[in-house]
């Protein structure tokens, strides 16, 4: 992307990651408010909680961080897999679709983007943590751990939430939970009645379930201070520690602020946030793939040099064609554009896969121009 234009990818990354810690900080504190003894424990105060621990986990660096999401998954397929055994029977599997069949097409094509969107913004953190393999790590055994990790846990985390959703109209505690909590606690009260069952045990699983939140938001935080070190030179004097305590700080007056409104910040801000990490693969892929087949072909000790770097015109004119392509695809709340439109009712959202295809037409002979005139 060069100097320049790979300073709006870091932007737009930058809001991903604290985007979704708001979002980690937001549900934790549903989930803890929820459990406490009548409500005694405010959302805020369980916001608070779940954004100070993650501070101080990513604020000890990087080894702490390593050892701790080492066994954080551990206690977090115990209590779910009793959710899905104790829950599951109220899951709602009869009732059919609402709406005609295009209609339905279009509302399970943007759910499916939405699911999709979540997953492949973990794109822009990844390399933060894979550098610490050793050198000699297959490429394979990456690519297939990073694959087999993200769908397992994806999926298994999407479909437990679409059974406690789908309870909501046939099961009355679950309506109870749900209705009676939009004011504050939101998704947490569903998961917590969905623990209700076990009594007080239930509760202790609803507390390890909030507390896995922040295994959740910890890259997100600790990547987050890379990225602001990207920004420039002065921005790179700037120690991590004191970047991820401003991003932290960030996130946690906005998780604070739109508490009351994670439903829609969730489907608003997932979706928008998907289309340019779509974009930006699509270009990375075909650079890695057409221009640059190995490793060697990468001057890794030019990264931070301005006069080494592609000039980046090629990557930014295909991603703001990519981003227009997603634009007349996209179906919003507030927007749904013509292509999407033409899926249902309502729409289907096929940002991602129009701006993808868009930039992966326009970036190889743009870059093969650039190649040629400037060399780099």
């Amino acid at each position: 992307m060069g100097w320049w234009p790979s300073k709006l990818i870091v932007i737009l990354n930058i809001i991903v990651l604290l985007g979704y810690s708001l979002l980690d900080c937001v549900v934790g504190g549903q989930i803890l408010s929820a459990v406490s003894p009548n409500g005694s424990m405010s959302v805020v105060v369980g916001i608070i909680i779940v954004a100070v621990i993650t501070w101080a986990v990513t604020t000890f660096g990087i080894s702490v961080f390593h050892y701790y999401e080492r066994f954080a998954f551990i206690p977090q397929i115990i209590v779910f897999s009793i959710l899905f055994g104790i829950s599951a029977k109220h899951y709602d599997l009869t009732t059919p679709s609402a709406g005609d069949p295009r209609t339905v097409a279009g509302d399970r094509l943007s759910f499916f983007s939405i699911c999709l969107s979540a997953a492949i913004t973990y794109g822009g953190l990844g390399a933060d943590y894979f550098v610490y393999w050793p050198t000699s790590t297959s490429r394979l055994s990456i690519f297939a751990a990073t694959l087999l990790g993200l769908s397992v846990s994806f999926t298994y985390a999407l479909v437990l939430g679409i059974g406690l959703g789908s309870g909501i109209t046939s099961y009355q505690p679950y309506s109870n939970a749900w209705t009676n909590s939009q004011g504050g606690s939101g998704s947490g009260a569903l998961l917590v009645a969905g623990f209700e069952p076990l009594h007080d045990f239930g509760k202790f699983c609803a507390v390890i379930a909030a507390l896995g939140v922040i295994a959740n938001t910890i890259p997100p935080t600790y990547s987050s201070g890379v990225d602001f070190q990207i920004l420039g030179r002065y921005a790179a004097k700037v120690p991590r520690v004191i970047w991820n305590t401003i991003g932290a700080i960030i996130y946690t007056v906005c998780a604070l602020a739109g508490r009351n409104h994670l439903a829609v910040i969730f489907t608003n801000f997932l979706a928008l946030m998907g289309y340019w990490v779509a974009i930006w693969v699509a270009i990375i892929l075909e650079e890695y793939l057409i221009f640059r087949r190995s490793a060697k072909a990468y001057n890794w000790a030019a990264w931070n040099d301005r006069e080494k770097l592609p000039l980046g015109i090629a990557a930014l004119v295909a991603f703001l064609v990519g981003y227009g392509g997603s634009v007349i695809s996209m179906a919003q709340v507030w927007y749904i554009g013509p292509i999407a439109r033409l899926i249902g009712e309502y729409g289907g959202d096929a940002g991602n896969y129009v701006g993808f295809s868009c930039a992966a037409l326009v970036y190889p002979p743009l870059r093969w121009l650039e190649l040629k005139k400037f060399g780099r």
